[in-house]
């Protein structure tokens, strides 16, 4: 049975400037780093970044990785104080989320979400 997601991993051109960026900018611990793997800790779910295999173009959108925030527009000024821009957002969602797209330096889409869980409920009861 499937417990859990244990790790979420993108393929990089560049294993030193996705550090740079999933440490520096977006703020993650490196729990551990090899000459072709990085592996950082996001609430418990491993981001992996690796430089094995091909590196095709993402489709549009896809994957996206989100990253669940309190504050969006305070964390997307933090952000963009580090240089990250974003593609799209904020924006609201019907089902009582806001969110904001950017990608990491190989194009992978990136998300912040934050939740209104008065509305996410409300919105997702079964009636």
């Amino acid at each position: 049975m499937i417990a859990r997601i244990w790790s979420v991993t993108f393929t990089t051109a560049d294993l030193d400037r996705a550090v740079r960026f999933y440490e520096g900018v977006l703020g993650l611990k490196k729990k551990y780093s090899y000459k072709d793997y990085a592996g950082f800790d996001c609430g418990g779910v491993e981001i992996g970044i690796k430089t094995w295999g091909g590196l095709e173009p993402p489709r549009a959108g896809e994957p996206s990785l989100e990253f669940l925030v309190d504050d969006l527009e305070a964390t997307m000024e933090a952000l963009r104080r580090k240089g990250v821009f974003f593609s799209r957002g904020p924006e609201d969602a019907a089902w009582g989320g806001r969110f904001a797209l950017f990608q990491d330096p190989d194009g992978h889409t990136l998300q912040l979400t934050s939740i209104d869980w008065p509305r996410y409920f409300a919105s997702n009861v079964p009636r």
